[in-house]
């Protein structure tokens, strides 16, 4: 079957494929702010990641909460973009967006999913609750997704169990660890996404293949 077109809604994976060459899927890295997505884009990416980050300044203060990341100086003001290729088991090539973090600039984040074959949610124990919202917008648009816990340095580890309580999380959603520093850790985490969207994609329409 062919795979299907831009998609029109969030909802609506697109798929691009060149003449004999991979496929090219769309991966939506969300989350919190301070949780990894900018780490994480430029840990995986074979190209030269492309980055909106800002200084943060005291004129945030009010509204970026630095608490658990003090460390903290810069932040994404529209998205983050990355590539990662894949040869096995099937050539796909992912093309990475990461969203801002902050609550203000959630209004691009349906922009920014349109046309996505599914979503990561990074996730720190030390402040879960700053990707709650990353949660219910995925469970909104109804995109496939896992959550990633970054396994910051000195951060308490919780049961996967505990997380997925705490998120709410319905039973077929991932979830996963994972270090936002290290490129094959993410890796690890995008061929989950991909596989856990792709059988969701088969199970609601086996007659549809992406032929990847």
């Amino acid at each position: 079957m062919s795979p299907p077109g831009p998609a029109d809604t969030p909802g609506e994976p697109a798929t691009v494929r060149a003449s004999g060459g991979p496929a090219v899927l769309k991966v939506l890295v969300t989350g919190g702010f301070g949780v990894g997505k900018t780490t994480a884009i430029g840990a995986v990416s074979e190209i030269e990641p492309v980055s909106t980050e800002e200084y943060l300044t005291h004129h945030s203060a009010a509204t970026d909460s630095l608490d658990g990341v003090e460390a903290k100086c810069r932040t994404t003001v529209a998205f983050d973009f990355g590539r990662i290729s894949f040869e096995e088991p099937v050539p796909i090539e992912l093309m990475l967006f990461g969203t801002p973090g902050q609550d203000r600039f959630m209004d691009l984040w349906d922009d920014l999913a349109r046309g996505a074959v599914g979503i990561v949610v990074l996730a720190d124990t030390r402040r879960l609750e700053s990707s709650f919202d990353a949660v219910t917008f995925c469970e909104r648009t109804r995109l496939p997704f896992v959550v990633a816990v970054n396994q910051f340095d000195h951060a308490h580890r919780y049961p996967l169990a505990a997380i997925r309580q705490a998120f709410a999380l319905t039973p077929h959603v991932p979830v996963v660890t994972c270090d936002a520093r290290e490129a094959t850790s993410v890796a690890a985490v995008l061929i989950h996404l991909v596989d856990h969207a792709l059988s969701l994609l088969s199970a609601s329409s086996p007659s549809t293949c992406l032929d990847v």
